[in-house]
């Protein structure tokens, strides 16, 4: 499984960016995907997720101004931020965790997409 992630950028406090990751390779042994954000000089944190039944969530410090949607047709995830703060500022990465064709659980992660939210 490999993940894709694009669409930060630089945005003014209270403006929105979409973030889109989209999957590639056997996607079929997804057991759940999501958003991770680091900021400087903090560990990386779940923001939001899916898992494979359709299930998703968000992290209460988002609740209200994030939304996660998944394409199955395209295998993407999609992170819209709303309403977006200077404390939104990080680096944001999909995830995900997979199973092996012989029931090995395993992780993988796309390449980081930074967001900086200016007041």
């Amino acid at each position: 499984v490999q993940l894709q992630a694009s669409g930060g950028g630089l945005v003014e406090a209270g403006g929105s960016l979409r973030l889109s990751c989209v999957a590639s390779g056997s996607t079929s042994n997804i057991n759940a995907r999501g958003w991770y954000r680091q900021a400087p000089g903090k560990e990386r944190e779940l923001v939001a997720g899916f898992t494979k039944d359709g299930r998703d969530d968000v992290v209460d410090s988002v609740k209200g101004r994030f939304a996660v949607s998944w394409d199955s047709i395209t295998d993407t995830i999609y992170l819209q931020m709303n309403d977006l703060k200077p404390e939104d500022t990080a680096i944001y990465y999909c995830g995900a965790i997979y199973h092996t064709d012989d029931l090995v659980l395993k992780s993988v992660w796309g390449q980081g997409t930074q967001v900086t939210v200016s007041s």
